[in-house]
């Protein structure tokens, strides 16, 4: 299985998609590596780690070790708009403004909204939606 995939598919979103990032591709040590790279970064104590289910639940596993005191981190591996993480706050915290909480993706398909906390470990690159005019001035 690969982890980049050139398929057509529909996101959790509903969006249209081109191509996948398949994380069950990861292996358990991927995953403890993933969680190693993230805990470089993250400077909040946690005190559990919830996995968005499904893609989440790897994730969650590797990083319970770092579990000290203290908000629940909240983890995902794919991140596109951001409506994994909204159903998940709401349903289970009743708010979708839950940015007190540590909350990671490893991949971020576009640059996570400010207002949220979700911090990516790899993002791509965002669409441009027009294309640059550059002029130049006559000397």
């Amino acid at each position: 299985m690969n982890l980049f995939q050139k398929i057509s598919f529909i996101s959790h979103a509903g969006l249209p998609l081109n191509w996948k990032i398949e994380c069950d591709a990861l292996t358990e040590d991927d995953w403890k590596g993933i969680a190693r790279m993230i805990m470089d970064y993250e400077t909040r104590p946690f005190g559990s780690v919830e996995g968005i289910p499904r893609g989440g639940i790897p994730l969650a596993n590797a990083l319970q070790e770092y579990a000290t005191e203290g908000r629940p981190m909240i983890v995902d591996d794919v991140y596109t708009t951001g409506a994994s993480f909204n159903e998940y706050c709401y349903e289970h915290y009743r708010t979708m403004s839950f940015d007190y909480n540590p909350k990671w993706v490893v991949f971020a398909r576009s640059k996570p909204k400010d207002r949220t906390g979700v911090k990516a470990l790899f993002t791509m690159p965002s669409h441009a939606t027009a294309p640059i005019k550059i002029s130049s001035i006559g000397i």
